[in-house]
């Protein structure tokens, strides 16, 4: 029996194509895993009306920890158009399956690292090495959202909310409501294990992340929760900026941040801009992680209009699964895919398109199998 059960959810795009570039390396670490297949994605929602379905909850129940490629998503009129004629009209509302798998698994924890690893000719500056938690499963990715919106809902935010009154004669349909939601529970254990990593890794700064001046409910509760978290950890610097200073702050002084942590929208906002600096989305590696379960991914998304050619850049899945071997207590085999990854960087020989190369995606992962 092998030691790790990998779910292998690869999706489809180009999801498809860069995980069996990881799947290279992995099998040439020798890593001792059975990995499974799972259904998820755009296809299972156009046949059967639903993109994560029961059987890969189940896969990923009976797994140690899962890979997943990239899938496509569509607004809600255009996925219901594309469903098979059987399952039109039939109220079926596609939502995320990533998001609900966040949610279902409490994969509350989405850590991504941003490094620049050197000879890598798309890098902002060199030195860049930043880790951001993102916290995965509340915010405006909670999924609570009215479009139309209905009478009783208007009713009670116009009793409830005097801005509300601003939008109060509109018609349900001209207008939509996506909530926010914070809690408290959320707020603090995101906030905890930024300053946990940083403790245990010898960072030395922890940056929190907010818009509280201006969102004074939701983003006020997570930074008064995580200023109390961090008197807990009294060696580590603490600071705070708003998401649009963030932005600004990171590209003109990136090495004066180190860890940083932010609630789900902040968070997708600056992981985005922190791996553009260090090479953009092929080189920006995510994990979704929580008490028993961890799904690792590009950050990416599964870009259609490449789907088939076999010419995105692999190394983002490649380092997610660098990410996954950590999670499952292989830091050597960690460490030696990464630094295979490094060496083949700088080296130079092999880029993909977005590197100014034109190696295939299998070909990368080829010759990062071969640096190991």
């Amino acid at each position: 029996m092998s030691a790790y059960k990998i779910a292998w959810l690869p999706g489809d795009g180009v999801g498809r194509e860069v995980m069996e570039a990881a799947r290279i390396t992995l099998d040439a670490l020798k890593l001792d895993a059975a990995y499974t297949h799972g259904d998820i994605g755009w296809e299972f929602w156009c046949t059967e009306g639903e993109s994560f379905p029961q059987r890969t909850i189940d896969l990923l129940k009976a797994s140690d920890a899962a890979m997943f490629g990239a899938i496509t998503s569509k607004p809600v009129k255009a996925a219901e158009e594309e469903l098979v004629a059987g399952l039109k009209g039939k109220g079926l509302t596609y939502r995320s399956p990533i998001v609900r798998m966040r949610q279902m698994f409490d994969l509350y924890v989405c850590l991504r690292p941003c490094k620049a690893y050197p000879g890598n000719p798309l890098n902002f500056k060199d030195t860049i090495d930043l880790t951001i938690f993102r916290e995965n499963t509340e915010d405006l990715y909670a999924g609570v959202e009215f479009s139309p919106v209905p009478d009783a809902l208007a009713t009670t935010l116009k009793a409830l909310s005097k801005p509300f009154g601003h939008f109060a004669d509109l018609a349900g349909d001209q207008y939509a409501v996506s909530c926010k939601v914070n809690t408290r529970k959320g707020s603090e254990r995101i906030v905890r294990a930024a300053f946990e990593y940083a403790r245990k890794f010898g960072r030395k700064k922890v940056t929190i992340v907010h818009k509280a001046n201006v969102v004074r409910a939701t983003d006020g509760l997570f930074f008064e929760e995580a200023k109390k978290v961090a008197s807990d950890f009294p060696e580590i610097a603490v600071d705070d900026a708003n998401i649009d200073a963030i932005c600004m702050w990171l590209l003109k002084n990136p090495m004066s941040y180190d860890v940083l942590v932010a609630p789900n929208l902040y968070g997708d906002i600056i992981s985005d801009l922190a791996a553009q600096m260090v090479g953009g989305l092929g080189f920006g590696c995510s994990g979704n992680i929580g008490k028993k379960l961890a799904v690792f991914e590009p950050s990416h998304g599964s870009a259609p209009k490449y789907a088939g050619q076999y010419k995105v850049n692999p190394l983002a899945t490649i380092l997610a699964a660098k990410m996954m071997l950590d999670f499952l207590g292989e830091p050597e085999k960690g460490a030696r895919l990464e630094s295979a990854v490094a060496k083949v960087i700088a080296e130079g020989k092999v880029r993909t398109y977005d590197m100014g190369g034109s190696a295939t995606t299998l070909e990368m992962g080829e010759a990062v199998a071969r640096a190991l």
